[in-house]
């Protein structure tokens, strides 16, 4: 018997995936940085971008990943200055 589609067990071949330059960044800020904190960021804004589009689900990791962007970008550019 199928089992009903859910968000956990979607169909995952037209999910995003995480390129390798969004991962090799992760690393660097971890060293200068406490990852709890990070992690805590990116899911706010994760939520935030949830709540414009409307609430709508079924893109938690597209607003995972953008938001993942936005606060590593900030993290980068902070070090770097």
């Amino acid at each position: 018997m199928a089992r009903t589609k859910t968000p956990r067990n979607g169909d995952a071949a037209n999910k995003p995936v995480a390129s390798t330059s969004q991962i090799a960044l992760v690393p660097e800020v971890k060293k200068n940085s406490s990852s709890v904190d990070i992690e805590a960021e990116i899911r706010r804004r994760a939520y935030e971008l949830y709540q414009e589009r409307g609430g709508t689900p079924g893109h938690e990791d597209e607003d995972w990943l953008v938001a993942e962007r936005e606060i590593l970008a900030r993290y980068n550019h902070q070090q770097s200055a």
